[in-house]
C-alpha cells in the first residue's frame, strides 16, 4: 500500500511539471532559540589566579586548622615531657607539743610531766638528673626546742641540719629510663605531627589545584558551547537565506534548526557543570557561606601549563622516597618502636641504685644557770656528814660528785645563727653510701612487653616496604599520566586545527555546490568536539602536573608555600 501511493505521488509530480507547474514550497520557520538562563545567586564576578585560590585555602580550610592545633599540642607534650626534670620545692611548717607523764625519780620531769615544744620549718628541693637517671632530694631542718626537764642544760635550743639524699641507678635506668622514653618519644611525635601536618597540605592544595583546573576547563567548555551555538545560528541564517532563493531545500533549514537546539542543550549542560565547578572550589577556599566570594562568579586567570620538564623515572622516585610524608610518617613509627623496645629490655634488667646521705648537723641552745644534779643531789648529805666525820679523824674532804665539768661548750651556746654557723661549718658531719640490687627471679611481663616491640617493630617494617612499593608505582603512574596528557594536548591542537580547516572547507564546498549541508553540519560538530577535546587536554595536563608534584612531594616548593617551623 505504501509503495503504491509512493509511486501515485511520484507520478503526479511528474504529471504536473509537465504541465508547468510547480510543488508547493514548505514554509520555513522562524529560529527557536531558547534563551540562556542566568546562573543561579550569583552577583557580579572576580578573577582569581592559582596563587591566590592556594593562599586562601591555606587560610581557611578546617582540617588544616585542626592539623596546626595538634602539631601545637605536640609541641607542649615535649615540654610536659621535659618537665618532669624540674625540681620541685616543697615547705613543711608545724608546731607541736608533746605532754609525757614521767614516774621515774630520774626521769627530770619536776611534777610528773615533761613538756617538750617544738617548732620546725622544713624547707625541701628534689628532682631527677637528665643524664645519669638519678634523683636528689635536699633537705633542711630548721626546729627551735623547749622542754622543761631537769636535765637540761640548755633551753631553748635550735638544732639544725642539712641532708641531701643521692640515688644513681647502675644497671637498670642509667642510659635510658621512663622519663627519657617518654620525652623521646614526645619529640617523635613533634616529627610526627609536622610530617602529617605536610601530608594535609600537599593533599588540600592538590586538591584544590585541581578543582581550580577543573573549574578553568568548565569555563572554557561553556564558551566552546556559546561558540557552538553562535556557529549554529549563523549557519541557520545562511541555510535560510538559501532556502529562500530556493538554492536550498527547507528541510536543510530544519537541519540547521535542529544543529543549534543540541547546541543549545549541550550549552544548558556545560552551564550547571560550570556552576557545579564553581561551587566545588568555592567550599575549598572559603570559610563559610557570608564571605563575599561565595555569591560572585570566580573566572580563573591562570592559564594552565601545556607543558613540562620531567626528570628522569629514577631521579622522581628517588625525590618520592626522600620526600614523601608516608614514608617519614613510616620510618618515625619505626623510630618509636625502637624507642618502645628499648624501653621493654631496659625493663628486664635487674635493678641495681648506688646511695649516698650526706649530712651536716648544727646545734646552738641558751645556757640555764646552774642547777642541782637531780643525781647527785641526794648524796650531799651524806658527802657533808662524812666529811665532817673525817675533819675530826684528820682525813681530806671527799669532793663532790659530779658526771662531768657541768659547762657547755662556748660553740653550742648562742641562739638560732649560732646553730648556722655550727651548720655550716661542718663540724657534725654524717655520711653513708651503699648499693641496692633488686633482682626479680622471672620477669615474664618486661620479656612479653619486649617480645610485642619487636614483632611491632617487623609489623611496621613491613608496612615501610608496602608504602614504598606504592610510592614508586604512584610516581610511576603520574609521570606516565604528565607524559600521556601531553602527548595528547597536542594532538588534540592538531585535531582542532585539522577540524577548523575541515569545517570552512566544507562550508566553500556548499557554496560551490560540492557539498551538502549534512556535511557542513557533520564538520561544524567535528570542529566542536575537538575544541571540546582541546580544552579538556588543557586541564587534564594541568592536574596530570599537580599530582605528579604530590607524587614526588613537591607541591609545596612548586607553590613557594612556607610552613612555619
Amino acid at each position: 500500500m505504501g509503495r503504491r501511493w509512493t509511486l501515485g505521488l511520484c507520478t503526479t509530480f511528474l504529471i504536473a511539471s509537465a504541465v508547468g507547474q510547480q510543488p508547493a514550497a514548505a514554509p520555513i520557520q522562524p529560529l527557536t532559540e531558547i534563551p540562556v538562563p542566568p546562573r543561579v545567586g550569583l552577583m557580579g564576578r572576580t578573577t582569581m589566579s592559582l596563587a591566590e585560590v592556594i593562599e586562601r585555602v591555606l587560610k581557611n580550610d578546617r582540617d588544616l586548622e585542626i592539623s596546626r592545633i595538634l602539631r601545637e599540642e605536640a609541641g607542649y607534650n615535649v615540654t610536659a615531657a621535659k618537665g618532669a626534670y624540674d625540681p620541685v620545692v616543697g615547705l613543711r611548717v608545724d608546731h607541736s607539743k608533746v605532754v609525757t607523764p614521767i614516774a621515774s625519780l630520774i626521769g627530770g620531769a619536776p611534777n610528773g610531766q615533761l613538756v617538750q615544744t617544738q617548732w620546725d620549718g622544713i624547707p625541701q628541693i628534689n628532682g631527677l638528673i637528665p643524664e645519669t637517671g638519678g634523683s636528689y632530694t635536699t633537705t633542711f631542718n630548721n626546729s627551735r626546742q623547749i622542754t622543761n626537764s631537769t636535765f637540761a642544760t640548755v633551753n631553748p635550743q635550735y638544732p639544725t641540719a642539712l641532708r641531701l639524699d643521692l640515688t644513681q641507678p647502675l644497671w637498670r635506668g642509667l642510659r635510658f629510663d621512663e622519663n627519657r622514653y617518654r620525652l623521646q618519644v614526645a619529640r617523635k611525635n613533634t616529627q610526627l605531627s609536622a610530617e602529617q601536618f605536610r601530608q594535609r597540605v600537599i593533599d588540600v592544595v592538590t586538591q584544590t589545584t585541581q578543582a581550580y583546573w577543573e573549574l578553568a576547563y568548565a569555563s572554557q567548555a561553556f564558551d566552546v558551547q556559546n561558540e557552538a551555538v553562535r556557529l549554529a545560528v549563523q549557519q541557520y541564517e545562511s541555510n535560510r537565506r538559501q532556502a529562500e532563493q530556493g538554492i536550498l531545500s527547507p528541510i536543510d533549514v530544519v537541519a540547521a534548526q535542529t544543529q543549534v537546539s543540541t547546541f543549545q542543550q549541550n550549552l544548558f549542560l556545560a552551564q550547571q557543570a560550570l556552576t557545579q565547578a564553581e561551587n566545588n572550589l568555592k567550599t575549598l577556599i572559603l570559610p563559610n557561606r557570608n564571605d563575599l566570594l561565595w555569591d560572585a562568579e570566580l573566572a580563573p586567570e591562570t592559564p594552565p601549563a601545556t607543558e613540562t620538564s620531567l626528570p628522569t623515572f629514577s631521579e622522581a622516585v628517588e625525590e618520592a622516597l626522600r620526600g614523601r610524608p608516608e614514608l617519614a610518617v613510616s620510618m618515625i613509627n619505626l623510630e618509636i618502636n625502637r624507642l618502645d623496645q628499648r624501653r621493654s629490655e631496659e625493663q628486664t634488667k635487674p635493678r641495681v641504685d648506688a646511695f649516698a646521705t650526706l649530712t651536716t648537723s648544727g646545734l646552738a641552745g641558751i645556757p640555764l644557770p646552774p642547777q642541782p644534779n637531780p643525781f647527785t643531789a641526794g648524796f650531799v648529805g651524806i658527802t657533808n656528814y662524812v666529811n665532817q666525820l673525817g675533819a675530826i679523824s684528820g682525813l681530806p674532804p671527799i669532793p663532790p660528785l659530779s658526771f662531768g665539768s657541768g659547762g657547755i661548750p662556748p660553740a653550742l651556746t648562742g641562739s638560732y645563727g649560732q646553730s648556722l654557723s655550727n651548720l655550716w661549718s661542718g663540724s657534725f658531719p654524717t655520711a653513708q653510701i651503699g648499693v641496692q640490687v633488686s633482682l626479680p627471679l622471672r620477669n615474664r611481663t618486661a620479656e612479653a612487653q619486649a617480645a610485642v616491640s619487636a614483632a611491632e617493630g617487623r609489623r611496621l617494617r613491613a608496612v615501610q616496604d608496602q608504602i614504598g612499593m606504592l610510592v614508586e608505582a604512584d610516581v610511576r603512574n603520574s609521570m606516565q599520566a604528565v607524559s600521556s596528557a601531553q602527548a595528547r594536548l597536542a594532538a588534540s591542537v592538531v585535531a582542532s586545527r585539522s577540524a577548523q580547516q575541515q569545517y570552512e572547507s566544507e562550508q566553500r564546498q556548499l557554496q560551490a555546490g560540492t557539498s551538502t549541508v549534512f556535511l557542513v553540519l557533520q564538520r561544524q560538530t567535528d570542529l566542536i568536539n575537538a575544541r571540546n577535546r582541546e580544552v579538556r587536554s588543557r586541564a587534564d595536563m594541568a592536574e596530570a602536573i599537580a599530582n605528579f608534584e604530590r607524587a614526588t612531594a613537591g607541591t609545596i616548593a612548586a607553590h613557594n608555600i612556607q610552613l612555619q617551623p
